[in-house]
């Protein structure tokens, strides 16, 4: 028996990528995928910025509702899928490599990781890298385990819950629905779709409207979660600007600096991959490096050097208590950051998910899962604790601003390295790195949500990106003008509302991966019987 060929693997469908597609004034979109998700994304943004106060109580509303039914929910699923991560990886099934037994890397390891890092969380570590443990340690919006103000547990909380948000779950998430587009795309030959991981589930009513309702829900969650991500960006922008010169960011120049990026993604769009997302990645993976390094040297050095590994320690030991969610006493701490935060990565997952799907071919599960979900790790560490440890420090002895603690979450990390040698320097060095990680996501953004709205053609017309990138810059400023003063509120009450329905689908897709790679292990497995039995005659 001959070894089985990548065509072997594929499944036996009718289906042809993009034969529900409409061409139309240059167009090439899935019907009714396309004109539901950017007639729903219009609709939105257009009610938000004609109605901003209604809007406000909806959303408002929408976050309420959900975090009283659904908090356990939002608790369990990154857990779970880490769990699931780690027997995958460990399994046999971690052999199966992606594009086949001969596919090889179509991208470096340092590019791999900058684009893993510059796509999945670049400004969310520019935002809260210095702010969240001082958040914490600071009693600003509560403390995690209800830990007492200013004490070492506090302290110690500080570093291990910021961890906990940022580090192996939410990657956890991200790396499941990359793996699942991963193979089915590239070993099974379906379309670049979110519908396609159910394949195994559904068959071929993935095609009809289960699967168009998978790839609508995947759309609005993306689009929300990457338009949170923006907003936030553009507020702490904005705030380091007004920082520096000594003037007040209000709404309008949010939405200036919005309208910007937006700008700048297109023309990043219009770069192409290599071009685009690919050499941003690469030069703010050096700025992001070069950022840290000055941090580290210029801070407290040694409390930082030592801190990495009591934190990870840290991190361990008080995961168990950060996980439960049953008689907390940090209810509402709980709800506005923990849970805050597996929304945000949940929304966030169709769009970071596709896009690692994209630049991970050639990788077997094992390596895939060491990378993609050790490597931010590591970097995660090293941030958090570099620029967590010198606000601490600046806070409890009295250094400039954040003597006073956090008074505003997005202009933390400027006021910290306003006590640095270089400080203004090292301010618009942050906003420019900042500027470009927006720019990253919203290009790599408006790619995967294209790919999904033209039935997983990844060679649609640039013009429909172009679209997707300015839908998202229109959300963004939707979201921030709905929220008006309590504009991170709104973000949060969005990105919260959004993910519920796709926490179902990511929960269901984890089912689907894994029947789907037995299969393929179960022929891999044949093949090499055979094999052998026909070198022993």
């Amino acid at each position: 028996m001959k070894r089985p060929t990548d065509t072997d693997m594929e499944y036996d469908i009718d289906y042809e990528i993009g034969q529900d597609n409409i061409e139309v004034m240059g167009l090439d979109v899935h019907n009714p995928v396309f004109f539901t998700a950017a007639g729903l994304i219009l609709l939105f943004s257009g009610l938000t910025l004609a109605f901003p106060e209604p809007a406000a109580a909806v959303l408002a509303y929408g976050k309420a509702s959900t975090l009283q039914n659904f908090d356990w929910l939002f608790a369990i699923t990154p857990v779970a899928i880490l769990i699931f991560c780690l027997f995958l990886a460990i399994s046999p099934l971690g052999k199966i490599r992606l594009g086949g037994q001969d596919a090889k890397p179509i991208h470096s390891y340092a590019s791999w990781v900058a684009m893993l890092f510059a796509a999945g969380v670049g400004i969310g570590f520019m935002f809260w890298g210095a702010a969240e443990p001082l958040a914490y340690h600071t009693n600003w919006a509560g403390t995690p385990l209800a830990a007492v103000q200013g004490s070492e547990d506090s302290n110690r909380l500080a570093f291990s819950a910021t961890l906990f948000h940022w580090g192996l779950s939410p990657w956890a998430v991200y790396a499941i629905v990359g793996l699942s587009l991963g193979f089915f795309t590239h070993n099974k030959g379906l379309p670049a779709s979110i519908r396609s991981t159910f394949y195994p589930l559904l068959g071929e009513r993935v095609w009809g409207w289960p699967g168009h309702i998978i790839d609508l829900l995947a759309v609005v969650s993306t689009i929300f979660g990457l338009a949170t991500t923006i907003g936030l960006g553009a507020t702490q922008a904005a705030s380091g600007l007004g920082y520096i010169f000594n003037f007040e960011p209000n709404l309008w120049i949010q939405i200036g600096l919005v309208a910007s990026m937006t700008g700048l993604a297109i023309v990043s769009v219009l770069r192409g991959m290599d071009g685009g997302i690919k050499f941003l990645s690469n030069m703010n993976m050096v700025f992001a490096l070069g950022l840290l390094l000055f941090v580290i040297v210029a801070g407290p050095t040694t409390l930082i050097m030592t801190g990495m590994g009591q934190n990870l320690v840290s991190y361990i030991t008080d995961t168990p208590s950060l996980t439960n969610w049953i008689g907390r006493e940090d209810q509402q701490w709980f709800h506005d950051w923990t849970i805050f935060y597996w929304a945000w990565w949940i929304s966030w997952s169709p769009f970071v998910g596709m896009f690692i799907a994209r630049i991970s071919r050639g990788r077997t599960v094992r390596e895939y899962f060491s990378v993609v979900l050790l490597a931010p790790f590591v970097i995660c560490i090293a941030w958090f604790t570099a620029f967590g440890t010198t606000a601490i420090e600046q806070y409890e002895n009295g250094v400039g601003d954040l003597a006073n603690g956090v008074e505003s979450s997005s202009v933390v990390l400027f006021q910290m390295l306003a006590e640095m040698p270089f400080g203004n320097i090292a301010s618009l060095v942050a906003i420019a790195l900042l500027i470009v990680f927006i720019v990253t996501s919203a290009d790599s953004g408006a790619l995967v949500v294209d790919t999904i709205t033209s039935g997983g053609k990844t060679n649609a017309p640039v013009q429909q990106r172009i679209f997707w990138a300015a839908a998202l810059g229109l959300t963004a400023s939707a979201l921030l003008v709905g929220g008006g003063k309590q504009a991170l509120q709104s973000l949060q009450a969005g990105t919260i509302t959004a993910a519920l329905p796709f926490t179902i689908i990511l929960l269901a897709c984890c089912v689907s991966l894994y029947i789907g790679m037995r299969h393929e292990h179960k022929i891999l497995v044949n093949s090499t019987k055979s094999e052998d039995a026909t070198t022993d005659r």
